[in-house]
C-alpha cells in the first residue's frame, strides 16, 4: 500500500465551480471522539481549525457530533454522516491504548479487515529507539483494509482515509499537521464571502430589520451575535456567501440600517469583529 495518494490538484486553481457562484458548495461533517470531550476535562480545539480550513476552500460544515468511546455509537454516527456529506473527518482514538478504537469502528463501518499497514508500521520503527516500539505502539498501525495513510509529521503515527471519511489525531498540533496534508485531497468549491458588521446595539433594537434583510437576501447567511466588552453591549453580524456582490449590498443596507437606528457600524472583511 502506498503511503499516500498523488496531491490532487489545488481546488482554488483546478475546480471550475469557484469560478461560478451559482455552484453547489461540497459539504462536510465533524466526528469528535472521545470519553474526554463530554466529560468536559479536554476542550475541543480541533473543529474550529478543520471549519477555518475547510471554508478557506468552499466546503461548508454542516455539522459536528461528538460520541464516547462506544463501539455502536462511533459506527452509527459514522454512517449516518458519510451517508449525508461529501466529506467527514474524524479526531480523537486513533492512539495506543485499550480506549482507541477509532480505527477498529471504521473498518466495522465499511464492512471491511482491520489490518496492519506494513508501511504505517516502517514510519513507527524509524520513529522509535530500537526496542521502543512495543505492541501497544503498533496498535497505531492498524487501519482498515484499502485505506490510504495520512502523513503525521509530528509523531509519525498516521491517520488514514478510506472513502470520504478522513481519520485523525484527537491532539491538535498533530491533528492540524494531518489537515494540512489533507487539503490538497478535496475538491473545493466557489469561494465563501464574507462581511462582519459590528456595533454597540442590542440584538432586540435590530432584530425585526435583521429578518427582513434575510427575507430579502435569502440565498445568503445572515447571523447575530451579541457580545459584551469593554463595560458596553453590542452585536457582531455576520454575513456570508458565494455572490460577493450580493454580499456586499446586504452589507451596505445593513450599514444604512444600524446607522438608522443609532449605532456606529464597525464593518470588516470576514467573520471577526
Amino acid at each position: 500500500m502506498t503511503a499516500s495518494s498523488p496531491a490532487a490538484p489545488n481546488p482554488a486553481v483546478s475546480n471550475p465551480a469557484v469560478s461560478n457562484p451559482a455552484a453547489p458548495n461540497p459539504t462536510a461533517a465533524i466526528l469528535i471522539i472521545g470519553n474526554e470531550i463530554l466529560s468536559g476535562r479536554t476542550k475541543d480545539a480541533n473543529l474550529p481549525h478543520i471549519a477555518e480550513k475547510l471554508g478557506g476552500i468552499g466546503i461548508r460544515l454542516r455539522e459536528a457530533r461528538v460520541v464516547p468511546d462506544v463501539e455502536e455509537e462511533i459506527i452509527a454516527a459514522l454512517n449516518a454522516l458519510r451517508s449525508r456529506y461529501t466529506y467527514v473527518f474524524t479526531t480523537g482514538g486513533i492512539g495506543p491504548t485499550h480506549d482507541d478504537i477509532t480505527s477498529a469502528c471504521v473498518a466495522k463501518a465499511f464492512g471491511v479487515a482491520l489490518e496492519r499497514n506494513p508501511e504505517a508500521v516502517a514510519r513507527l520503527e524509524r520513529h522509535y529507539q530500537p526496542g521502543q516500539l512495543n505492541e501497544a505502539r503498533l496498535r497505531m498501525a492498524n487501519v482498515p483494509a484499502g485505506a490510504t495513510l495520512i502523513d503525521n509529521p509530528i509523531s509519525q503515527a498516521p491517520g488514514f482515509q478510506i472513502g470520504n471519511v478522513f481519520v485523525m489525531a484527537g491532539v491538535p498540533n498533530i491533528m492540524q499537521a494531518m489537515m494540512d496534508g489533507v487539503l490538497p485531497r478535496l475538491q473545493g468549491g466557489p469561494q465563501l464571502h464574507a462581511r462582519t458588521v459590528a456595533c454597540e446595539l442590542a440584538e432586540g433594537r435590530i432584530a425585526e430589520e435583521l429578518g427582513a434583510l434575510q427575507d430579502r437576501y435569502a440565498e445568503l447567511e445572515i447571523g447575530s451575535y451579541p457580545y459584551f466588552r469593554n463595560g458596553y453591549f453590542g452585536v457582531s453580524l455576520v454575513l456570508r456567501g458565494t455572490d460577493e456582490l450580493r454580499v456586499e449590498a446586504a452589507t451596505e443596507e445593513l450599514v444604512g440600517v444600524v446607522r438608522r437606528l443609532g449605532g456606529t457600524p464597525n464593518v470588516t472583511v470576514g467573520t471577526k469583529g
